[in-house]
């Protein structure tokens, strides 16, 4: 069989929901991007976007990676596309939530900053930790610490890169541009807050897909048990 064929048929196998996803995500990315707020900012949240969807991709061709864990990837990148359509710290988001409820978020809560950016760096670890954990498995496959706690590094290592990237470009560009990427808002405890978020929604996403591991894996000792007791019921009548 030629390559070109054997590509093909390993296309056809794999699972057709990534790409309803990823059709779904351009589709509002598309939407967002006509007309963002600012132009410049947008397109610097953006190179990010353009350098993972080429590595999403050939993730998804390699296979093995869970509906969840490409849901939630997706979910992410949906909620960046809002912070950069609008520039992470002009989201609208308490105008949302008062048209929805009636009340302001922002005041019940006593905040006095715009929470958007912090919201996706919690995000961050949340829903890429699945996606994290499920590569990692190819090189631990045995249940053990290190596959728990790699994944949980890994997502600290890129959410503290990201801080560095964002002082990188606030340098090189300067200026309003510059202090628009960099979005702290007058906070200095910005990018080590950024951090922690990430690493606390990674440490709850850890903490839940072990829980829900478990209970799967009791679930199918259960059901095999019972399987096989009926097995040897059916054995003994015959």
């Amino acid at each position: 069989m030629s390559r070109k064929r054997q590509t093909e048929y390993r296309l056809l196998k794999h699972d057709p929901y990534p790409l309803w996803l990823f059709s779904g995500f351009a589709t509002f990315w598309v939407w967002l991007a006509i007309a963002p707020h600012y132009r410049s900012d947008w397109l610097l949240e953006n190179v990010l976007v353009f350098a993972a969807i080429p590595v999403l991709g050939w993730i998804w061709y390699r296979g093995g990676v869970s509906r969840l864990a490409w849901g939630s990837t997706f979910l992410f990148l949906a909620f960046h596309a809002v912070g950069a359509h609008y520039t992470y710290s002009d989201v609208p988001y308490d105008q949302w939530w008062q048209a929805l409820f009636g009340f302001s978020l922002d005041r019940s809560l006593g905040f006095e900053r715009n929470q958007y950016d912090r919201w996706v760096h919690f995000l961050y670890g949340l829903l890429l930790l699945p996606l994290v954990a499920e590569l990692m498995e190819r090189l631990f496959p045995l249940d053990s610490f290190l596959r728990r706690f790699i994944p949980v590094l890994m997502i600290m290592s890129h959410a503290a890169l990201y801080e560095l990237i964002e002082w990188f470009a606030a340098e090189v560009f300067g200026g309003e541009l510059g202090q628009t990427y960099l979005g702290t808002q007058g906070d200095v405890w910005d990018a080590q807050k950024d951090m922690f978020l990430a690493l606390l929604g990674a440490l709850l996403a850890s903490i839940l897909t072990l829980i829900i591991g478990k209970a799967n894996a009791a679930k199918t000792y259960r059901l095999s048990k019972k399987h096989k007791g009926k097995n040897k019921s059916a054995r003994s009548l015959g």
